[in-house]
């Protein structure tokens, strides 16, 4: 006689995010470059950014050596944009299984958010190689907090992505504002300038930027002698949170709706 398993909720949802998550590997590594490309694009922009701002510096940004400098702000930066477009996508990408009832968007977009993660590990592993085998030291006085400032960081990019998400199955004009928005983060969000590159009665025009908050606290985590000016942990954290808040409540309101639209 077969036997039945019963599954509460819980086991049912991760399961499903698993199998989800699974889609999106094959998905994302089906070319012949695989994970190798996410990989190696961001190294190559690191190291044009770091030669450019090498010859305004001298191979050092207030003390830290400049590639490195410069790999912080990439990865975080590329970090915020992948996981946010991942997210904002996933939902109208698997729109056709939400008629499993097992299966729902939150799942879909955590899937996502989760593979944007891992690639962005090896992406870390990859740069950590590189810097060995060129012989070039790289310090993390607090590992810790910079595992927080990335994962904070990426969590409010998968909560702003599914806003957009959701927003886009009623506007789908949406997408367009998304990418008018998010293009400029690359430029005000510290990845090849410091805060302190600016007066500081300026810093007000950038600092209201969680990503800038995010980098510069990640630099200054590795390196303590790069000080900690104008940004705030407290500030990071609050955003994440909002962010996060008002992406499930969105959710809870109006997913029902959205899909059936």
């Amino acid at each position: 006689m077969t036997t039945v398993l019963k599954r509460n909720k819980w086991e049912i949802w991760r399961d499903v995010i698993f199998a989800l998550f699974a889609r999106e590997i094959r998905v994302g590594f089906n070319d012949k470059f695989g994970i190798s490309w996410a990989v190696v694009q961001p190294v190559v922009f690191i190291f044009v950014l770091a030669f450019i701002r090498g010859r305004l510096d001298s191979g050092e940004t207030h003390t830290i050596p400049t590639f490195i400098f410069i790999a912080f702000g990439m990865i975080l930066i590329q970090s915020f944009l992948q996981t946010l477009s991942a997210g904002a996508s996933a939902i109208k990408k698997n729109r056709a299984l939400f008629a499993f009832r097992q299966v729902q968007p939150l799942s879909a977009v955590i899937a996502a958010g989760m593979f944007e993660f891992i690639v962005k590990l090896f992406v870390v592993m990859g740069i950590a190689l590189i810097l060995y085998f060129i012989g070039m030291e790289m310090k993390l006085a607090d590992p810790l907090s910079i595992i927080l400032y990335f994962v904070s960081l990426w969590l409010f990019a998968l909560s702003v992505g599914l806003l957009f998400g959701l927003a886009a199955l009623y506007i789908p004009e949406v997408e367009k504002v998304q990418t008018l928005m998010t293009r400029p983060m690359f430029f005000i969000s510290g990845v090849f300038f410091s805060l302190k590159d600016f007066p500081e009665e300026y810093w007000y025009l950038l600092n209201w930027n969680p990503i800038l908050h995010a980098i510069e606290l990640a630099r200054f985590s590795a390196y303590p002698s790069y000080g900690l000016d104008g940004v705030s942990v407290s500030y990071l954290l609050i955003s994440t949170l909002v962010a996060l808040f008002l992406a499930l409540v969105c959710y809870q309101g109006f997913w029902k709706q959205a899909i059936s639209r």
